[in-house]
């Protein structure tokens, strides 16, 4: 039985025919959308070729919250040019338009890919299994608490990774940020 339909897309693959079938079909079945934004910052998501403007993100974002239909917005920590403070200045604006869900990648270089190309040509720092996971620990508490948390981190291919090494031990990146946001959380009581 079809508990469920999760589409994950682009705002610019969503016309008004797509969100009007999305529309009847959530009257059946609830229906999630997950939508990339990476970064709320234009200036970096055209160095990496995303496609589309954040203002078509969230027109496309409002016009499915305004369907009746769950958005969950996917942004990528550690992308190229982008300072902390600008993660959290994307953190902070998804918070605003108040998702019902946050999946948080870290940028992975893989082999093959055109990011592997450029960062072979000219390579930028990549963060440390701890400043990730610190990273995290602001993004948490930058966010509503209605906001459901999707994903901390994501996995490639092991085969494939180039950087950062660290991430190819997925049950030791769970739980150092286990470890740090539990540390986190006693702090602030």
């Amino acid at each position: 039985e079809i508990v469920i339909l999760d589409i994950a897309t682009r705002p610019d693959c969503i016309n008004e025919e797509c969100l009007q079938m999305l529309k009847e079909l959530n009257a059946i079945k609830p229906v999630w959308v997950e939508l990339g934004l990476q970064t709320m910052h234009d200036e970096t998501a055209e160095a990496f070729h995303r496609g589309y403007r954040t203002a078509e993100f969230e027109e496309c974002f409002n016009k499915l919250k305004d369907a009746g239909i769950e958005v969950i917005v996917h942004l990528i920590l550690g992308l190229p040019l982008e300072t902390e403070e600008m993660m959290l200045e994307s953190v902070r604006y998804v918070n605003g338009l108040k998702p019902d869900g946050l999946k948080l990648h870290l940028l992975q270089i893989l082999k093959g890919t055109a990011m592997a190309e450029q960062f072979r040509q000219r390579p930028w720092p990549v963060m440390s299994l701890e400043e990730y996971c610190s990273l995290i620990v602001k993004c948490l508490r930058c966010l509503s608490q209605d906001i459901v948390i999707h994903r901390l981190t994501g996995d490639g291919p092991k085969s494939l990774l180039i950087e950062p090494a660290w991430c190819a031990d997925k049950k030791h990146v769970l739980n150092t940020l286990n470890r740090m946001i539990s540390q986190a959380e006693r702090t602030e009581l």
